[in-house]
């Protein structure tokens, strides 16, 4: 298959009409109309559906969409580290990550790298479901994810998964809690409590359903300053990753009794060439996990 014919199809797949498609490209409607007819005869099968309400995609324009797209992200990666490369600009390295690495995790490791290359600048960004994609298009050279461990392990396409470790939760209460004063706490015990989440279908709703019952959550946010004020304040309680731990160090943060819930924490590197200081940010990443797990 001629590549830049792949690309066109891509653009007509996408927009769903050869005229907008030559907009996009700055050809000819003619143009972009026998290039996709020239696949077509290249491949022996017929990509695209003219139908009264435009352009329906066949099976396999649909197979060859997935492909196309993956082409179109690789080149776009190619052409962000060449340009990095080109421009001097790979002394910043730029790291994405979830909220809670953020408050701990990323800031040491961070820390750990100035120390050995006191030149380099280093710029982080918050993320989530969006951080793949990211590190394939090269907005990011590296980022943190996290995954439940009680789901089927999820390999994101088009870039390396490296685990760190896995993190365990513990129970976060108000220093004068009823429960406070146990050495581990049963999730059961809090039933009738009011809690506090980032999703309501997460990771803690998934725990408390799974032992027995289903959370009152007075507050969904994820933002940590929220939350451990509502905890604070006898308002709610919830369950706390290790990576909070000396954030939310006032709480009483309590081990959970029988099989909590836990997560594994992962790096996301995207394929070809790697900015210089991902190899030393990871051996700091996982120094510092080697730390926690300790």
């Amino acid at each position: 298959m001629d590549p830049r014919r792949v690309l066109t199809f891509r653009a007509v797949a996408h927009q769903r009409s050869f005229s907008r498609a030559a907009r996009e490209l700055a050809l000819s409607q003619p143009a972009v109309s026998n290039q996709v007819a020239a696949l077509e005869r290249e491949i022996g099968v017929r990509l695209l559906e003219r139908e009264p309400g435009g352009l329906r995609l066949s099976r396999e324009g649909e197979i060859l969409l997935e492909h196309a797209d993956a082409i179109a992200e690789r080149l776009q990666l190619a052409d962000a580290q060449l340009a990095a490369s080109a421009t001097g600009r790979r002394a910043r390295l730029r790291i994405g990550a979830f909220p809670t690495a953020l408050a701990g995790f990323v800031p040491a490791a961070v820390a750990r790298v100035r120390l050995r290359y006191p030149d380099t600048r280093i710029a982080v960004d918050e993320g989530t479901e969006d951080l793949p994609a990211r590190v394939r298009s090269g907005e990011l050279h590296l980022a943190l994810a996290f995954q439940d461990t009680a789901r089927p392990r999820h390999e994101p396409p088009g870039v390396e998964r490296r685990d760190l470790f896995r993190e365990r939760f513990m129970v976060a209460l108000a220093p004068d809690h009823r429960l406070a004063d146990r050495s581990v706490v049963d999730l059961a015990d809090l039933s009738d409590d009011d809690w506090t989440a980032a999703l309501t279908d997460g990771l803690i709703v998934s725990a408390c359903r799974a032992a027995g019952f289903e959370p009152n959550l007075v507050s969904i946010t994820h933002d940590q300053l929220a939350i451990r004020a509502l905890i604070a304040r006898g308002l709610a309680v919830t369950l706390a990753p290790q990576l909070l731990a000396e954030a939310f160090q006032e709480l009483a943060l309590r081990p959970i009794a029988g099989t909590g819930p836990t997560r594994d924490v992962y790096a996301l590197l995207p394929p070809g060439g790697r900015h210089p200081l991902v190899a030393p940010t990871l051996e700091a990443f996982d120094a510092i996990a080697a730390e926690l797990n300790g």
